[in-house]
């Protein structure tokens, strides 16, 4: 543990990796009001980028994970042309870059952006393109950025989702999820789209073990999800005894053994109520036992997060230091939907390197 906090700067340029960040959660505010009124889109609560910023985050820190959902009307609301999902999938890059991320796998529901007539495939086309855009407003500052393809569970449209991804799999879309309220949509009933992206070898990663306890992970499992969104629940099958002594059940055991991560995502938990606090949050316990666990932002406008704030909240609640958090940084590396071959070369020419140099850095301004 280190003595003292390490600083945010040096955080913020450490080369770091995200894996659970969703496109319709990380708009800017002054974004949000632009395409507002570009659209003729009505029904926003403030028109000051501060306040309208505030109002979000107020809406999604209510301890509950269909009260959080709530917010995202209006930031979907505005992401119905082609214009707009270029103009924030670029943005979304941009602000990545800023923060010191070198991999990123950016999701979102196509069918949630199709109300202004766009079709499926032109969502999916719009939100590679602005990626591309972004990536070539930051030279010299590379990063890779993918797309993981999002269904809705309340909706019915899973099949078409999982068609959809797998017709852009050259494109940039390299994986499938299943997202929204956990409690009484169970993603069983989809089970034919996950037998049909396990044949097509497409990777799999589902919303499980935030808003719902273990019975959704075990789900998520079975139906060949690869990574668990989020998994903080995986907490609810490990008992801590005393003296320290930790006893871990079947299930809780099974996704350590099996190095299954865990996309945990520290405040945004804490705001849909999945923990109490930033400070007692399990990640803490699941990092020390050594789950494959990963740190994330989920939404970085509702939280008012970014990996690197994420990062230093973690580090002045635990004391994580710089080997910790490259460790971190390496689980996510070696977790994502990337080949092999290219997660290597970013671990060995771009993560380890990077680390390397602040270590030195601040070795020399000890």
């Amino acid at each position: 543990m280190t003595a003292t906090p390490l600083d945010p700067a040096l955080i913020r340029r450490a080369p770091k990796v995200l894996l659970h960040d969703h496109l319709d959660g990380g708009l800017r505010p002054q974004t949000i009001i632009e395409l507002a009124a570009e659209q003729g889109y009505r029904g926003l609560p403030f028109t000051d980028p501060i306040e309208l910023g505030r109002w979000f985050r107020r809406g999604a820190n209510q301890g509950s994970l269909e009260l959080y959902l709530e917010t995202f009307e209006h930031t979907v609301g505005v992401l119905q042309t082609r214009e707009a999902l270029v103009r924030v999938a670029a943005e979304c890059v941009e602000d990545l870059v800023a923060d010191g991320v070198v991999y990123a796998e950016v999701r979102h529901a196509p069918e949630l952006s199709t109300q202004g007539g766009l079709t499926l495939d032109e969502v999916v086309e719009a939100i590679l393109a602005g990626f591309r855009v972004g990536v070539a407003r930051s030279p010299g500052r590379p990063i890779v950025i993918r797309f993981l393809a999002t269904a809705m569970r309340q909706a019915d449209r899973a099949s078409e989702i999982a068609e959809l991804a797998l017709r852009h799999r050259d494109a940039g879309v390299v994986g499938f999820d299943i997202a929204g309220p956990e409690a009484g949509h169970p993603p069983g009933r989809f089970a034919d789209a996950f037998r049909r992206l396990v044949h097509a070898s497409f990777h799999l990663t589902l919303h499980a073990g935030e808003g719902y306890g273990l019975p959704s992970i075990r789900e998520a499992l079975d139906l060949g999800a690869e990574r668990l969104g989020h998994g903080v629940r995986i907490v609810d099958d490990i008992e801590v005894e005393g003296e320290g002594h930790v006893r871990l059940g079947r299930l809780a055991a099974y996704v350590r053994d099996r190095r299954i991560p865990l996309e945990l995502c520290p405040t945004s938990n804490v705001h849909s109520g999945a923990a109490a606090s930033i400070a007692t949050h399990p990640i803490d316990l699941l990092r020390r036992l050594r789950f494959r666990v990963t740190v994330n932002t989920d939404n970085r406008l509702m939280s008012d997060v970014t990996l690197s704030s994420e990062f230093a909240a973690l580090d002045a609640a635990f004391g994580l230091g710089l080997d910790e958090i490259e460790w971190l940084t390496l689980n996510a590396m070696k977790s994502a939907f990337l080949p092999f071959d290219e997660r290597l070369s970013l671990i060995t020419d771009t993560i380890k390197p990077g680390f390397a140099v602040l270590r030195q850095e601040q070795s020399a301004g000890h």
